[in-house]
């Protein structure tokens, strides 16, 4: 991620489509959509740190996993599909 990105401006369809992806995670996943964007904000923050990322290309979800699949027990799971455009080998 640039810095650049996060001063550029977002037009109102990518804030509402945003806004929209966050409330139907949240939904499925029964958390806030404040927490989803603090956990969407907390995972871009990190991996920054190591590379640069794609943002228009970021698809995080939590879904559940089910009982089936997970050795009888129901669980969360957090899917993220992060592309990255370049690493940044210069971490300290």
């Amino acid at each position: 991620m640039k810095l650049s990105d996060l001063f550029k401006k977002k037009t109102s369809s990518d804030i509402a489509k945003d806004r929209l992806k966050l409330v139907l995670v949240s939904d499925r996943a029964s958390c806030s959509p404040e927490i989803m964007a603090k956990i969407r904000s907390d995972i871009i923050e990190v991996l920054s740190k190591y590379a640069e990322i794609d943002m228009d290309g970021i698809d995080i979800n939590i879904t559940h996993i089910d009982a089936d699949e997970n050795g009888g027990k129901s669980a969360p799971a957090l899917y993220a599909n992060i592309p990255i455009k370049n690493m940044n080998h210069n971490v300290k």
